[in-house]
């Protein structure tokens, strides 16, 4: 499996190294690995969704 850096999941995301970070650490990534003090992302991970973004009925949320 490959995996990517915080950092260079940030830019894939279009969200800061920092977000990245705090969202692994609550465990909102999947499969994400702390080795040292780097946060190892699998590729395929899916950003996940921003709770503050409430979706209306029938209203779609572009990323």
């Amino acid at each position: 499996m490959d995996y990517l850096t915080s950092m260079e999941m940030s830019k894939v995301w279009g969200i800061s190294s920092r977000r990245v970070s705090l969202l692994c650490s609550e465990g909102r990534v999947a499969g994400a690995e702390k080795k040292g003090k780097t946060w190892l992302i699998p590729k395929e991970a899916k950003k996940p969704e921003d709770p503050r973004r409430i979706k209306k009925q029938g209203e779609q949320v572009n990323e």
